[in-house]
């Protein structure tokens, strides 16, 4: 890897920002930047509070998933549970209220799988990737004006429904890989149990 110290002659430095729409949930600006070579130019970007996607893992190693309507691309689509971090929220805790309000299912145990940038040209969203197994089912908490369908799907039913253009959702694509590739010994995580202090707490 290149160190961060090597990349000066690459990076852009902000001259004025301008919020051009700040909604609900969207917060879009509009930036002016030098660039390397001294020239100006503009730079529009949606600044995003990030999120945290839930790859639920049961006893027999099929996993959880979601099929939920999404309005921009008019159609339903197969996700892993995931959902926007509250202000001042650790990861952790909100892949368990997550994964509780819309699934119904609780984990005795958590692994963070990693970070993935989904928009690195348009938006500043970090996804946390977090594994969950020990699955038990309760009651679903769906909030108001949330409508979604829960099912259990094996990993060669989800590769299949990959490799037909099914599922394209870039951030279940991202964690259906890197579960596979945990389960097959290269790619580690750390397995920690949902009563420990970060489950409540958020620190280490």
């Amino acid at each position: 890897m290149t160190p961060a110290s090597a990349d000066t002659h690459l990076r852009e430095t902000q001259v004025e920002s301008q919020q051009v729409y700040k909604g609900h949930f969207l917060d879009v600006r509009r930036d002016v930047v030098r660039l390397p070579n001294g020239r100006t130019s503009q730079r529009e970007y949606i600044v995003h509070p990030g999120a945290v996607m839930v790859v639920p893992i049961l006893d027999d190693g099929r996993l959880v998933v979601e099929r939920q309507y999404r309005y921009p691309l008019g159609h339903v689509i197969l996700e892993f549970p995931a959902g926007k971090l509250d202000a001042g929220e650790a990861p952790l805790l909100c892949g368990i209220r997550e994964l509780q309000e819309e699934t119904g299912y609780s984990a005795k145990e958590w692994a963070r799988a990693g970070i993935l940038h989904n928009a690195i040209a348009y938006s500043t969203e970090g996804i946390e990737v977090w594994f969950a197994r020990g699955l038990s089912l309760g009651e679903r908490k769906l909030d108001d004006g949330e409508f979604l369908d829960v099912s259990i799907a094996s990993v060669a039913e989800l590769n299949l429904s990959a490799r037909r253009g099914e599922l394209t959702d870039a951030k279940t694509l991202i964690g259906l890989n890197w579960f596979q590739l945990w389960v097959a010994g290269a790619w580690d995580v750390t397995w920690q149990a949902t009563d420990m202090p970060m489950a409540v707490h958020g620190t280490p």
